[in-house]
C-alpha cells in the first residue's frame, strides 16, 4: 500500500481553499441581497427642497452659539 502524501496534501489544500472560497462567495451574495432588501423596504429619507443651505446655516449658527455658551459656562465655574 503506497500512499503519495504530497498528492493527498494538495487535495486537502484545494478542498480547504475551495471551502473558504465557496463560503466567501455565499457570504458576499447574502450581504448583497440583504442590502437590496433593506434599501427597498427602508429607503433613506431624501432632503426636501425647503431645507436648503439657508436652513443649514441657521442650524450651524445655533450649534456654534450653544458650544460658545457651554465653553463660557465651563470656564466660569
Amino acid at each position: 500500500m503506497e500512499t503519495n502524501l504530497i498528492m493527498e496534501g494538495i487535495k486537502f489544500m484545494f478542498l480547504g481553499m475551495g471551502t473558504v472560497f465557496a463560503f466567501l462567495v455565499i457570504m458576499i451574495l447574502c450581504m448583497n441581497m440583504m442590502s437590496l432588501v433593506i434599501n427597498r423596504f427602508f429607503p433613506e429619507p431624501q432632503a426636501s427642497a425647503d431645507s436648503s443651505s439657508a436652513g443649514a446655516q441657521k442650524d450651524n449658527k445655533k450649534i456654534v452659539a450653544a458650544i460658545t455658551a457651554a465653553i463660557k459656562y465651563h470656564r466660569q465655574g
